[in-house]
Order: C-alpha cells, then sequence, then structure tokens
C-alpha cells in the first residue's frame, strides 16, 4: 500500500526525514510515535500523494470550515462521489438520506445534537470528532489521521479509535497515546529526529521499549 526506499526529505537545508524504509500492506493498522517535530505528520503526507484519490484524510488541524455547520463539514468528505449540482443542492437543502446518513456517523462520534451547529461554536474535542466524521463519510478502505484523539481524554479517545478502525481496512493514524497505540493497533513505527527507531509488531511492545523515541533511555 505504501512504499519507501531510503527516502530522505530536506527543507531549506534541514533533514526532515532520514533515510525512510518501509512497507506498509493494505489491511494493516499502523500507530506513527514520536516526539513533535520527529517526522510523523511529513510521512502521513508522503503516504497520502502515493494514493491521494484512495485515502480518507484527516489533518492534524482538522481544516474544518468554521461557519458551516458540523453535517456540512461532514458532508464534504463525499464531494468527490457526487457531482457538482447535487453538492450545491446539499449545502443548501441537505437531502434527507444524507441528514440521516449524516446523522448516524455524527450519533456514533457522540456529537448527534450538534449536527446543525457552526464548526466556531465546538469544543475542540467536538470539532475533532467532526475531522474524523468527515474522514468516515469520505467511505474509503484506507484511512490516514494525524493526531485525531489528541482533544480528547484516553476512555474518550479510545473509544472513538476504536470505531474509526473498525470502519476502515487499512489505517496509518500518528499519536502521542502510547497506551492507545499499544492496545489499538497491529504495527507500530516510532520516528526520532527523521529516523525510524522502532517497527515492530504492537504486541512485541511495553511502554519502556517506547522511551527512546522520548529521548529518555529504557530500563536495564
Amino acid at each position: 500500500m505504501f512504499t519507501f526506499e531510503h527516502h530522505t526529505l530536506r527543507k531549506q537545508g534541514v533533514v526532515i526525514l532520514d533515510d525512510i524504509s518501509l512497507h506498509i500492506a493494505a489491511g494493516e493498522r499502523v500507530a506513527l510515535l514520536g516526539a513533535s517535530g520527529a517526522g510523523k505528520s511529513t510521512l502521513l503526507q508522503l503516504m497520502r500523494e502515493q494514493h491521494p484519490d484512495e485515502i480518507a484524510w484527516c489533518p492534524q488541524d482538522g481544516a474544518m470550515v468554521p461557519p458551516l455547520s458540523v453535517f456540512h463539514n461532514i458532508y464534504m468528505g463525499s464531494l468527490d462521489r457526487h457531482n457538482a449540482l447535487y453538492n450545491l443542492r446539499n449545502l443548501i437543502y441537505p437531502k434527507a438520506k444524507e441528514r440521516r446518513a449524516i446523522r448516524t456517523i455524527a450519533n456514533a462520534l457522540g456529537i448527534g445534537e450538534k449536527l446543525f451547529t457552526s464548526i466556531d461554536r465546538l469544543s475542540g474535542g467536538q470539532a475533532q470528532r467532526t475531522a474524523l466524521g468527515r474522514a468516515l463519510y469520505a467511505q474509503k478502505e484506507t484511512l490516514l489521521a494525524d493526531e485525531p484523539v489528541s482533544s480528547l481524554d484516553e476512555l474518550q479517545g479510545g473509544n472513538l479509535l476504536r470505531h474509526t478502525l473498525s470502519t476502515h481496512t487499512t489505517a496509518v493514524i500518528a499519536l502521542h497515546d502510547q497506551f492507545l497505540a499499544l492496545s489499538c493497533f497491529d504495527r507500530v513505527i516510532g520516528l526520532r529526529n527523521g529516523k525510524i527507531l522502532i517497527d515492530q509488531p504492537a504486541a512485541s511492545l511495553n511502554h519502556d521499549d517506547l522511551l527512546p523515541l522520548y529521548g529518555q533511555a529504557s530500563p536495564t
């Protein structure tokens, strides 16, 4: 699904990714771990560029349209499935079947009561759920997401993450939460300073194994 062979990326003379080699197959659920600035977001962007039309994308900033409602922002995940006239009609006067389908997603994400509330009136966690809802409504088999549950507590984030993973065949998700990475995913790829330090099955790792990603020594 995604392949990199000795890939190095520099921006303005600064190395962002350093000699990255990895292969991610269809059907894998992969957590990307590492401190801020490790290269996780850049790696996700490069993966997206490999299959732009096959990816449900949830960026770190959400990329929501603040004046528009939860409904409208989630609906935008389906723009490429319909013609311009159909999309315009639904953005002005939503069809009943679209309202039902999007309300089902919003209810599953715990924001059903906010369906026609504008994004600028939501909490950070509610906006983040809306961004995930848009990715879900894209109805793609592969999800790439950058810190999609960082504004939620561990219980809410875990429930939402498991629901999201259950709706996609393949997923690569950047996280800070190590517990969720080890408990919800098949594989963990850990980055530090643009290099891959860890690439192992999640079941073979524990929290001590992840300490070097954050500049800490593992206990002996």
